[in-house]
């Protein structure tokens, strides 16, 4: 059986799909979800549904090796960033290469780099007029948003739609194809 640990930083519906997508699935399970902020309602969805949660600091993930030694003790196939908003540190990702992908709401190379995340991408897309956008499941690597493209969904924007309007195109097309796609990696 595959495992796949969840880094996240909100309110977790990403981590929360995850998880029930492979719930009672014979190759793979999400073992634990990890967070940088102790107040993420993503901690208490993991729990409802019998998930290891724990939060860390700054500390823990970037200046000790707390955060990687509970990896390795974990020993994933698979680290998920699911909304998750702090840069990945280099040494996570060396000692798991091509085991952390992530998923980002707009259609990268566009749309991608330090501080564009979330509500920041939305409005920069309706900003823009931008005809289409998207989500981009990607390999994380040393540089935000830079790490190669596992896939990619589209949707249209409407001259009328606002950042809120695209938001929830964006959170449909996660729900729909982030799962799936996790699935395939671990196939």
């Amino acid at each position: 059986m595959k495992r796949i640990v969840i880094f996240a930083s909100g309110s977790g519906t990403n981590a929360e799909n995850l998880i029930k997508f492979f719930h009672n699935r014979e190759n793979a399970s999400v073992i634990q979800v990890l967070t940088n902020n102790p107040r993420a309602k993503v901690l208490d969805r993991a729990k409802q549904l019998n998930v290891s949660a724990f939060s860390f600091n700054k500390v823990a993930i970037s200046k000790t090796e707390d955060v990687l030694n509970l990896l390795k003790a974990s020993k994933p196939d698979l680290i998920v960033l699911a909304g998750y908003l702090w840069k990945f540190p280099d040494n996570i990702l060396e000692a798991f290469p091509n085991k952390v992908i992530n998923v980002h709401p707009a259609l990268l190379p566009n749309y991608g780099g330090k501080g564009m995340y979330g509500m920041h991408v939305h409005n920069a897309i309706v900003e823009n007029k931008e005809k289409e956008t998207g989500i981009t499941i990607h390999y994380v690597n040393e540089h935000y948003d830079e790490g190669a493209i596992i896939f990619q969904a589209k949707c249209h924007v409407n001259e009328t739609d606002t950042a809120d309007d695209v938001a929830a195109k964006i959170h449909k097309l996660e729900m729909e194809h982030f799962p799936r796609v996790v699935n395939q990696l671990l196939s």
